[in-house]
């Protein structure tokens, strides 16, 4: 039976997405579905790495049946993921607690004293010493409970566990990698002795694989609970935002993507080494690139929270249509995006979101246009964060559920300045998924065959408005210089 697809998959923040994907690039079939996140204490948000299981299980038999594909047809597989999980697996294969995600803050402790006493390892792996990375989520583990630090025999991210899940293979995808402080990001291998410096055993950390190399097949055990076909080759994977920028075509120096997903941020994609202390470095899924990453906690998920909260009976196209009745500005309101603390530039794990300006005359269409705006100016943020490392961005490819919003993309476009190509929100991830296990097979053969022009939604600035939103965004700082003594108060 010939081969034809190319099975993507995306452990996304609220749901597994996946797609069969031809080898030109084309989807053939998508689909997702959701799992829960806990929030047992303050700071803390977790899932269940076996729910993920769960969630993957079910869209692959759904991409079967929605495409009438025989899992013969399948000639590779593709897993992204959420970033900085700590999956710890025992000598079996399960997890032992489920997962902090990316916004937990359960190890500031472990930073605290990280940064006090191995600043270097900062330097080492490019990236700041943070809460939501997994080298300090290990140490938090190992602090707090000793009997189930012992009983770990590896600590995988969200789409290696599903790498394990479908092959029985433990492996690192090396996009993802930094989120220990003991891989160099430069060298693109792990240091043991900074693994020996935090108190990390390097027993815990996985061979490490490039995104598109094959690390195993899919066994029969899990050919029996997906539909698979035993036996199809499974590449390592890597980080969802890498994936995503892969997957709208940026693969060269100086391309950009915005991620407009449950976080937001953007993706420069360098062909050298160059970290910047409050940005986040990654290697690209793309050999011999980097990405220098901007990642903000306030994306679609902001937007989502205000559908819940106060206006659940509206579609988000009734919400667009509700927050373009509101001028520029916003009435005035400011919105700080700061859901669950913040990430870079500000790297406060105390951070709050914050409505400023709010009087009797503000309307639910003023808040809602204030949340677009406020993910804006924390994007701009960061561009200009960039600016500061040598990267100027004028043009930007827009993917995840936010770019479905003509009115949030283009009010992004006058904020930054910058042009926007937005692609299709649901495709861009599965498909950079996909096309990393094109490559891994060698069913597809260069690493920009599926660049496309976009959908041709192209955003460009409005002279007059960027005028104005320099302004609003010039506020908006005002506001967080106003707000870092309380968040800093907040840390003691």
């Amino acid at each position: 039976m010939t081969a034809r697809y190319l099975l993507g998959l995306d452990i996304g923040t609220s749901s597994c997405k996946g797609a069969l994907v031809t080898a030109s690039g084309q989807v053939a079939a998508e689909g997702q579905c959701a799992y829960e996140t806990a929030y047992p204490r303050p700071g803390w948000a977790e899932q269940r790495p076996e729910n993920w299981w769960t969630a993957v299980c079910g869209v692959i038999r759904g991409l079967l049946e929605r495409a009438a594909c025989a899992p013969g047809e399948i000639a590779g597989i593709g897993v992204d993921g959420q970033s900085w999980a700590m999956v710890a697996l025992d000598t079996r294969g399960e997890a032992l607690l489920p997962s902090p995600l990316w916004t937990d803050t359960r190890a500031k402790a472990e930073c605290d004293r990280l940064m006090k006493e191995q600043p270097q390892l900062a330097e080492l792996c490019g990236n700041p010493l943070m809460p939501g990375y997994t080298s300090p989520k290990v140490m938090w583990l190992k602090s707090c409970y000793p009997a189930l630090y012992q009983k770990t025999e590896t600590v995988l991210q969200s789409n290696g566990y599903i790498v394990y899940r479908l092959t029985g293979c433990r492996s690192q995808d090396l996009s993802q990698a930094y989120g220990w402080h003991c891989f160099s990001s430069r060298r693109l291998c792990w240091d043991e002795a900074a693994a020996e410096a935090m108190g990390i055993d390097k027993r815990l950390l996985p061979p490490l694989y490039a995104c598109h190399q094959v690390v195993g097949v899919v066994t029969a055990a899990a050919a029996s609970e997906t539909g698979l076909l035993a036996g199809t080759p499974v590449v390592a994977g890597g980080l969802d935002a890498a994936a995503g920028t892969l997957g709208v075509g940026v693969t060269e120096d100086g391309e950009t993507q915005e991620q407009a997903g449950q976080a937001g941020g953007m993706s420069i994609c360098l062909g050298h080494y160059a970290a910047h202390p409050l940005l986040i470095l990654s290697p690209h899924v793309v050999p011999g690139r980097w990405l220098l990453q901007g990642g903000t906690t306030g994306g679609s998920g902001a937007y989502r929270w205000f559908r819940e909260q106060c206006c659940p009976e509206l579609s988000y196209e009734e919400m667009d249509a509700l927050a373009a009745r509101s001028e520029p500005l916003s009435g005035g309101l400011v919105f700080l995006p700061y859901m669950a603390g913040e990430r870079s530039p500000l790297w406060r794990s105390e951070a709050k979101g914050v409505f400023y300006g709010l009087s009797f005359a503000a309307t639910r269409g003023d808040m809602l246009r204030a949340v677009m705006e406020g993910t804006a100016y924390a994007l701009r943020h960061n561009l200009d964060t960039a600016r500061e490392a040598g990267c100027a961005v004028t043009a930007l490819r827009s993917s995840g559920g936010g770019a479905a919003s003509e009115l949030w993309t283009a009010i992004k476009a006058n904020v930054t300045g910058c042009d926007i190509y937005a692609e299709r929100a649901s495709q861009a991830t599965v498909r950079g998924a996909a096309l990393l296990a094109g490559m891994g097979v060698g069913a597809v053969k260069a690493w920009n065959a599926w660049k496309t022009p976009g959908t041709g939604r192209h955003f460009t600035p409005d002279a007059r408005l960027k005028e104005q939103y320099d302004r609003g965004y010039a506020r908006y700082r005002q506001l967080i210089d106003v707000m870092m003594p309380v968040y800093l108060e907040r840390s003691h």
